[in-house]
């Protein structure tokens, strides 16, 4: 008699579903900016001058920064410029923002692992659902010790329920990139001592801190001093 068949082998446990963590989907822009956002940029100021502390300076208004950051004769890269950050839920519509001949905006994706809860989204609203997120103004100028031209920024910022997310890092690499670009030397800034977080941030990007220079100004009654004693 032929031994019985051995019973089937038990059929394994299905592996558990390790379900992914929900993420949110978010599409950045980086843009050139025109006289239509200077509503918007006048907003940034003025939030950047509430967050360092001296809104006992800032006096400017929609129409000075219209007349002197967009006025006939300027060319970005070549005197003041801006570029602006945007993001948005959805794809960027096309727009004529692309076939700027200047620049060509950057895009890129990011999944956040929690949604941004953005109080102020209709205030800094573009268009439909695009929103600015935040700005880096910046100007060329010179190093006589390099031989080469190189920018200088004059304002990062980023407003303070998308801090903390790599746009700021985006808005400085997109400078850094147009500078390689135009074959410059250096890209510089300065910050204020107060601010661990930037500090930090800035060194972690591998940007030197000069400690030994100071800055020096002239501005108001003392400009206008200086200024008229020739």
């Amino acid at each position: 008699m032929a031994a019985a068949a051995p019973p089937p082998a038990p059929t394994p446990a299905p592996e558990p579903v390790t379900s992914l963590p929900e993420t949110t989907p978010l599409f950045t822009r980086i843009r050139l900016a025109t006289p239509s956002d200077v509503p918007q940029i006048h907003k940034l100021i003025h939030q950047m001058a509430v967050f360092e502390r001296l809104t006992h300076l800032f006096s400017a208004t929609e129409s000075s920064l219209a007349a002197t950051l967009f006025s006939p004769t300027t060319q970005p890269f070549h005197s003041f410029t801006i570029f602006l950050l945007e993001a948005s839920p959805k794809p960027f519509a096309v727009s004529n923002v692309d076939s700027n001949p200047f620049f060509t905006p950057l895009t890129k994706f990011v999944n956040l692992s929690i949604p941004i809860e953005d109080p102020e989204r209709e205030t800094f609203k573009t268009t439909d659902d695009v929103t600015v997120v935040g700005f880096v103004l910046f100007f060329p100028n010179y190093s006589t010790f390099l031989g080469k031209p190189g920018f200088y920024v004059e304002d990062l910022f980023v407003r303070e329920c998308y801090r903390r997310k790599g746009f700021g890092r985006m808005l400085l690499s997109a400078v850094a990139t147009q500078a390689v670009k135009m074959g410059y030397g250096r890209v510089e800034w300065v910050v204020l001592d107060w601010n661990v977080n930037a500090i930090k941030f800035y060194e972690e990007m591998g940007a030197d801190l000069l400690n030994e220079w100071r800055i020096c100004r002239l501005t108001g009654e003392a400009l206008q001093a200086y200024g008229g004693a020739h």
